[in-house]
């Protein structure tokens, strides 16, 4: 055998060798349901390109140079929500300064949240005396998309504000007012000027470029064209204005939002289990769906993707009273202090990883178990509480098994 042919047998063998090896050594893809920063089904080589551009966004980490301050809550998108999940309460946010229907009286002492970190030269905020406040820990992203586009007109037939069908169930919709900076669907449905708004703990914020816009200035101090200023210190009696150019570009907000519009939606995990399926039965039969629908549709969309999907979100994105165990004295628009927005239960069974292995469950985390959760509900969910009360320890052990596989 000549050399150049013994040569080439020997590159061949090594590439084989290299082959196997690596598919041994590498990290085979993960499971699609086990993980949430996946894009949506369908999109183009550009809109694929936007989705990563928006993703470095999520995950910069802001310095002073960046934008940063001089007041934060946090330097990133991703400190709070890690893996596009819930957040933790190391990255808890406070909300303060309304108490009732008239509106925040504190929005000149920095509400309303509590920018407690800041760069070196500044103060972090403290929270006035007499404001109340409300602990937040930041909600899943993943799926977000599928919730702005859900057909309006859906969440206007779920909404029962007077309980007319008698079951004490009364959710409804959180109607707000829109600041001039939003851009509103020019085929949204209003009612006295207001829009159905989807996001927030309390439903207040009407779309994800309004989340994303807010988030970034008063979480991270960042400022847009949108919001020029960066928040108020009221202990240096004013905020910082703006000095030349905004910190982050229109562009850089946009992609932002896409990234965070398009993301997965959570996959439900084990779906044919016998034992996930009683649970899902034990679900219902609890009433659990009441508030927690297990799914809704989206309407018309130019991503493919998104256009006139069904999802199965677990919510009925409308608020309800959750009594005085959960009242946290804080209102936000139309939200008075004892209601709050249906939270979405998918991605439920992964965010215990994603917060550190320990659950952190109901809208300030006080919750350490789905167990917990389930028994610290009140007001209109009071029924499904006594309800699961009565469950046989084999039931309960079913429901688990299903709301661990959302």
């Amino acid at each position: 055998m000549k050399f150049k042919q013994i040569l080439l047998v020997f590159f061949i063998a090594i590439s084989a060798f290299c082959l196997y090896t690596c598919e041994k050594i590498l990290p085979s893809e993960p499971d699609p349901s086990h993980v949430m920063d996946a894009p949506i089904d369908d999109l183009t080589p550009a809109q694929n390109r936007k989705f990563l551009e928006g993703s470095e966004e999520f995950e910069e980490v802001y310095t002073k140079e960046t934008g940063l301050g001089p007041i934060f809550v946090a330097s990133s998108c991703a400190s709070c929500h890690a893996g596009d999940n819930k957040g933790h309460l190391f990255t808890a946010l406070v909300r303060f300064g309304q108490s009732d229907a008239t509106g925040n009286k504190f929005l000149d002492y920095g509400a309303p949240q509590v920018q407690n970190n800041f760069l070196p030269g500044y103060l972090g905020e403290i929270m006035p005396s007499g404001a109340s406040s409300s602990r937040i820990v930041a909600p899943i992203v993943a799926g977000s998309g599928f919730i702005e586009m859900v057909q309006e007109s859906e969440l206007l037939a779920l909404e029962d504000p007077n309980d007319l069908d008698g079951d004490g169930i009364s959710g409804r919709i959180h109607w707000g007012a829109m600041p001039a900076w939003v851009t509103t669907d020019k085929n949204a449905i209003k009612l006295n000027g207001k829009y159905i708004c989807k996001y927030g703990k309390k439903g207040g914020t009407y779309n994800l470029h309004q989340q994303v816009v807010q988030a970034f200035n008063q979480d991270i101090g960042i400022t847009t064209t949108f919001m020029p200023h960066n928040p108020i210190n009221y202990l240096e009696g004013t905020h910082t204005a703006t000095v030349g150019e905004p910190d982050l570009t229109d562009l850089s907000i946009d992609n932002t939002v896409f990234y965070i519009k398009t993301i997965q939606a959570p996959i439900q995990r084990d779906k044919d289990n016998p034992e996930v399926i009683t649970g899902a039965s034990i679900f219902n039969a609890i009433q659990c769906n009441k508030c927690h629908v297990e799914k809704l549709n989206t309407g018309p969309s130019i991503l493919k993707g998104l256009n006139y999907k069904t999802f199965y979100p677990y919510t009925d994105l409308l608020l309800h009273d959750m009594g005085k165990g959960l009242d946290d004295h804080y209102t936000e628009g139309e939200a008075l202090s004892s209601e709050w927005k249906t939270p979405a239960l998918w991605g439920l069974g992964l965010s215990k990883k994603s917060q550190g292995g320990q659950y952190y469950l109901l809208h300030d985390g006080r919750a350490r178990s789905i167990e917990e959760a389930i028994e610290m509900h009140g007001g209109e969910a009071e029924k499904s509480v006594t309800n699961y009360g009565k469950l046989s320890v084999s039931e309960k052990k079913s429901l688990m098994k299903f709301l661990e596989s959302l």
